[in-house]
This record gives structure tokens, C-alpha cells and sequence, in this order.
């Protein structure tokens, strides 16, 4: 069964649905933060270091979040093992 559903929203009104946070006022303060940063050092500029504080959080988010994954995906393989070995024995014993 196929089920298609158009909907003819904004996307504040997709985020409401959703149940999504407006971040509108956070990317403005970032942007402004940005802006400042960029105008107060305009001779020294370096876009890593304007950048690094937002990236080390997120890349550490990731990293977690790869962990995650990984230790999941490793149960999941462990336990079917397990479950083979189970059968293997049964059938032997049976």
C-alpha cells in the first residue's frame, strides 16, 4: 500500500508540526556574532578560528554519535552469533 500526503505549509508551520524549536533568533545571533568577529579583525581575519568554537562542539556530537552506532551495530552482529551457536547446539543435541 502507497499513501501519499501533500501538504501546502510554511516552514515555521512544518517546524510547528513537527515540534521542531524556531532557531531563527539563535542563527541571527550567530550571524551578528559572526559579522563582528569578522569587522573587529579584519586584518588578522582567519575563518577557522571564527568557526571553531561552533564545529568542536558538533563534531564531538558526532563522534558520539558514531560510537553509538558502532556499539550498536556490534551488539546486534554479537547476538546473532550467539543465537547461531544456540541452534548449533540444539541441533546437535537433538
Amino acid at each position: 500500500m502507497k499513501i501519499n500526503v501533500d501538504l501546502e505549509i510554511t516552514p515555521e508551520e512544518l517546524r510547528k508540526l513537527f515540534g521542531l524549536p524556531d532557531v531563527e533568533a539563535f542563527q541571527q545571533q550567530l550571524m551578528e556574532d559572526i559579522r563582528e568577529r569578522m569587522v573587529a579583525g579584519v586584518d588578522g581575519y582567519d575563518p577557522i578560528k571564527l568557526f571553531q568554537p561552533y564545529v568542536t562542539g558538533t563534531m564531538a556530537s558526532w563522534d558520539i554519535f558514531q560510537k553509538m552506532l558502532t556499539n550498536a551495530a556490534s551488539l546486534s552482529s554479537g547476538a546473532s552469533a550467539s543465537d547461531d551457536k544456540a541452534g548449533d547446539l540444539a541441533k546437535r543435541k537433538g
